[in-house]
Formats: C-alpha cells, sequence, structure tokens
C-alpha cells in the first residue's frame, strides 16, 4: 500500500508531515510517487492565507475522479484549515468523497481513523486543544536537516492571524525532551543541521515548571559534542532578549541568521497588528544585533495593505526595509480571516492597491540587494 502527502504552508506543516508519514508507515503504507498510485492521500492544509485554503479546496475537488477509479482509495484532510469546525463541516458536506476530516491537535490518532474507514465510517473530528505528542517520530524528509519543534501554539493574538485559534495557546516541550531528540537524531550520523521550530520560539519554557529560557536551551544544544549547526524559526521582535542575541553572536554552532517578522514599518499599524512593539523598538534590536553579530543575516515579513494603511504609512514600511537592508524578505498582502479581530475592522484596502505595494516593496528589496553587492 503506498502513501501520498500533500504538505501546505509553514515550516512547521512540513514537520508535521514527517509526523503523518510515520503514521501511515505504522499502518504499513510506503511513501509513494504520485496521487494515482496512492492508496490513502493525505492533505496537511494551512490557514494562513486565504489562497492556501483556495489551493486546497481546488486539488480536493479534482480528486474525485481517481475516488471513482478506485472506490477503496482513502482521501485525508487535517492541519489549520480543519481545524477550524466550519470549514471541516463544509469540507464533510461539499466533496462526499473526502474520508477523513481532522484538525491539528487529535492528528496522533489518524491510524485509528483509518481503521473506521476501512469499516466504511466517514470521519470527521475536531479537538479544542491538545497535549504535545512524544510518542511519535518523525520520518525526516529534509536531507541531512532534521526539523525539531520546541513548542506549540501562539499568545501573541495578532489581530491580522489565525494560528492562535487553530494551534491553541503556547506549551512548551520540557527541555530534556528536546536534548534526548537532539542526541537521537545526531547519533544516526546523517543530519548535520538543527533547525528549532516554534510560532514565537523566543517565549520558549516561560510556561515550564521551572522556566527556562529560549537563551539557555541554545546553550545546552550546543554542548552536545557533534559536527553540527543550530539554525530556528519564528522569532517575535518583542521577545529576542539581549541574552539571545549574545548566545548566537557566542556560539560557534548557531548560524548567523535571524528571521525576525516586522509586518510593517509605522506604529499605529502595528499597533492595530497588535504587535506589542514599536518601529523604534525593531530598530533598536536590528542595532543590536549589527552591533553583537557583524556578519548575521537579517530576514522578515511583511504584510501591505493593512486595514485603513495609507500610501504615507506605507512609505514608513518601505522606510524601515530601507533602513534594515535586509537579506531578503517575505511580503504578503494583508488576508482577512475569518474570525480574527482584523477582518472585522473597517478600512479593507482595494485588491489594486494591496497589489501596487506589495509589488513596490519587492522592487525595493531586489534594487537594494543589487546596491549591496
Amino acid at each position: 500500500m503506498k502513501y501520498f502527502i500533500v504538505t501546505y504552508g509553514c515550516q512547521m506543516n512540513v514537520h508535521e508531515s514527517e509526523k503523518i508519514a510515520t503514521i501511515l508507515e505504522n499502518k504499513g503504507y510506503q511513501c509513494g510517487q504520485s496521487r494515482e498510485e496512492a492508496d490513502i492521500i493525505v492533505f496537511n492544509t494551512c490557514a494562513i492565507r486565504e489562497g492556501a485554503e483556495d489551493r486546497v479546496f481546488g486539488n480536493v475537488g479534482a480528486l474525485k475522479k481517481l475516488k471513482r477509479k478506485n472506490k477503496d482509495l482513502i482521501i485525508a484532510l487535517c492541519g489549520c484549515m480543519t481545524q477550524k469546525e466550519k470549514t471541516a463541516e463544509y469540507i464533510m458536506r461539499t466533496f462526499p468523497f473526502v474520508d477523513i476530516c481532522i484538525g491539528t491537535f487529535n492528528l496522533p490518532k489518524l491510524g485509528d481513523y483509518i481503521d473506521a474507514v476501512k469499516f466504511g465510517r466517514r470521519q470527521t473530528e475536531i479537538w479544542e486543544e491538545g497535549d504535545i505528542d512524544e510518542t511519535i517520530a518523525y520520518t525526516r524528509t529534509s536531507g541531512d536537516n532534521a526539523w525539531i519543534n520546541i513548542m506549540q501554539g501562539c499568545n501573541n493574538f495578532c489581530t491580522y492571524c489565525i494560528v492562535p485559534y487553530v494551534k491553541g495557546r503556547e506549551k512548551s516541550r520540557k527541555e530534556e525532551d528536546i536534548l534526548n531528540e537532539v542526541r537521537s537524531v545526531l547519533k544516526e550520523g546523517k543530519y548535520k543541521k538543527i533547525t528549532l521550530l516554534g510560532q514565537n520560539v523566543n517565549s520558549y519554557g516561560k510556561d515550564l515548571l521551572p522556566a527556562v529560557s529560549f537563551a539557555k536551551l541554545l546553550k545546552d544544544i550546543c554542548l552536545i559534542p557533534g559536527d553540527f549547526t543550530i539554525s530556528f524559526m519564528t522569532s517575535h521582535p518583542k521577545d529576542l532578549t539581549d541574552e539571545v542575541i549574545d548566545t548566537i553572536a557566542n556560539e560557534d554552532k548557531i548560524e548567523k541568521y535571524i528571521h525576525l517578522p516586522a509586518q510593517s514599518g509605522d506604529n499605529r499599524i502595528l499597533k492595530l497588528m497588535n504587535r506589542k512593539y514599536t518601529r523604534e523598538d525593531y530598530i533598536k534590536i536590528i542595532d543590536k544585533i549589527h552591533a553583537k553579530i557583524p556578519n548575521c543575516r537579517i530576514t522578515s515579513d511583511y504584510i501591505v495593505g493593512f486595514p485603513t494603511e495609507t500610501e504615507e504609512e506605507f512609505q514608513r514600511t518601505m522606510s524601515l526595509v530601507e533602513y534594515v537592508k535586509y537579506d531578503n524578505i517575505f511580503a504578503f498582502m494583508y488576508s482577512p480571516r475569518e474570525g480574527t479581530v482584523a477582518s472585522k475592522m473597517d478600512g479593507q484596502i482595494d485588491e489594486k492597491i494591496k497589489h501596487d505595494r506589495v509589488n513596490r516593496l519587492l522592487a525595493l528589496v531586489k534594487r537594494l540587494q543589487k546596491e549591496e553587492k
């Protein structure tokens, strides 16, 4: 029997798909190379932007023909998008050939849902919360890089973001469990890079008793013998401490790279986004990084066309990007997500204006990159 996994979204979803692969292999499936040869197809979905959801709907709809040819084909959807109960209900109502629709928290039970489907019962179940599962290993698929999740969820509630609603509140893994996973991965001898994952890695350990700082976790991983490098994502500016910056500067095993999403360069927009820092705060952090880690690569995320954003406020974003001179940025047009505060705000920006602004921002980045060469 063969499986085929389709992954949407961030690196954390890529890592979750490695867990899905393990569950399927424990059920006797082997990795297939195409949807056509698969006995089970799993879509690991993303809810961050509307475009990602639209792609899921389109690709799921295209499976109807495969299901007609192979009535035993199992089609499953899981992840952030299906964590939203209304979306899960819509999927099961609109696509009657979908067999399983589950959220983010009950993913470890995928094997049980597969067994139920084989007895002729469609499965849809959305848990509102769940603990970090430490029992399932990962079928790692990213070459010499090993993703290691250090926490799940987010407490920030940025007004544009659906993540806290579909991933839950922050829960940190125990430090010893993380260190043991790093040791286990390195013993295999084929992984040269450890990438730590979390919605906001800088707030790691605040919920543990006793509390453990992200800087301490980094230092303790660096003490593990072996020839490997460490990187991490993603950082929230309000939680990036001097201790973390110093640790990156002083530890040879840590890559001199920080992804630090700014989202906007204007203080009014940042406040509307509930980002909890100002433009000036962000610049101070950038200046510290440059001072303590002169060779540090810095990348960022920006959202343009946030509700009520004026041209003058967009220009402040442009000027911040010009000041920092990032190695690269990821620029996105604001996408309303149902259930978030920003989706209900007045002053939604016209799509043409969003397109124009994102294109100008990306053009600026390209120009700055050419000037730096």
